[in-house]
């Protein structure tokens, strides 16, 4: 029955995104919603300036279609999927005001840093009290081990890291045709099986609806992109898969599964650090897929390069959690 469900709600998310794309797009571009590229970056990428952005709502409708009229047939919707629901649509709405403001003012900054730090913050803490309304486990469990402690009121903290830190994380990767819809697919489908082993079938539906989602997005995302999902669609997904390793209590995990969005944070950490300290840069431009891509390599050859990364990240997150 369930295995059915799960079936149901990833082609369910995943024709919707499909059906809407070709009708949303074309909207788009009669709005002039197109995308401004920085000057700083590569100038390849000069081409792409114009591409309709905000494609993130067409993830976002699918994902909650979904998810509700999937988990309404499996049984009614949890605590948990509101939450769910709540981070992915609210991180969204952040990064979709950023969007709004680039399209509208024709420029690559949109909202502050700040402006967007209290928005996610502001979020986290709602999410926080949320959890504590469902008696939330503050318990930490050490992938591999047997190990775990608890961080009692700490755990506010770490919530705020996490959704913090992933939404941002995912934001960065966002700068190449289907490299975060690919590889934000393995990492939600990782955490798909390892909720469905858990019986934590209402984190799954979310989980499969997400991959769904972003694999219809992915049609018309791939290189050439016809359209680019934008903060809109990168918060929104960074945000879902942070809340999505929070309700399936594998916090650390996180760092495993999302391994290519962490390899991405550190390349810009450490090329900031670097010319700060030293003046000089270890990388040719941040982040990381920047630096190949000025390497030579083609924009696919880095794309399929980091999915295949992501691809082991997520076998050995699911290998960590379920086989040791």
């Amino acid at each position: 029955m369930i295995e059915r469900l799960l079936i149901f709600s990833l082609l369910a998310s995943f024709i919707i995104a499909v059906l809407v794309s070709p009708v949303f797009i074309p909207f788009l571009r009669r709005l002039k919603f197109g995308q401004s590229i920085r000057d700083e970056g590569p100038k390849s990428h000069q081409k792409k300036s114009g591409t309709p952005t905000m494609g993130g709502l067409i993830i976002i409708l699918a994902i909650i279609i979904g998810t509700v009229a999937i988990a309404l047939k499996y049984d009614e919707i949890s605590m948990e999927i509101w939450l769910l629901l709540f981070v992915t649509i609210g991180y969204g709405l952040i990064g979709f005001l950023d969007d709004f403001i680039k399209v509208v003012k024709k420029r690559n900054l949109g909202l502050t840093s700040k402006q967007k730090l209290l928005g996610q913050v502001f979020i986290a803490i709602l999410v926080y009290f949320g959890l504590r309304t469902i008696g939330f486990d503050t318990a930490i469990h050490v992938p591999g081990t047997d190990f775990s402690f608890d961080l009692g009121i700490g755990y506010v903290v770490l919530l705020f890291i996490m959704l913090v830190g992933a939404s941002n994380a995912v934001n960065l990767t966002d700068g190449l045709d289907g490299l975060v819809a690919g590889t934000a697919a393995i990492a939600f489908g990782a955490f798909a099986i390892l909720a469905a082993a858990a019986y934590m079938y209402d984190v799954a539906i979310f989980s499969v609806s997400v991959v769904g989602a972003v694999l219809g997005f992915l049609v018309f995302n791939a290189h050439p992109a016809k359209v680019f999902m934008g903060d809109t669609g990168s918060l929104a997904l960074g945000g879902a898969l942070a809340a999505v390793a929070i309700m399936t209590k594998l916090e650390l995990l996180l760092v495993v599964i999302g391994g290519v969005f962490v390899i991405e944070t550190l390349s810009v950490i450490i090329q900031v650090a670097s010319f700060k300290t030293t003046g000089n840069r270890v990388f040719k431009m941040s982040p990381l897929h920047h630096h190949y891509e000025l390497s030579g390599w083609t924009e696919w050859r880095v794309v399929a390069t980091f999915w295949t990364v992501g691809l082991i990240c997520a076998a050995l997150g699911i290998y960590l959690e379920v086989w040791l």
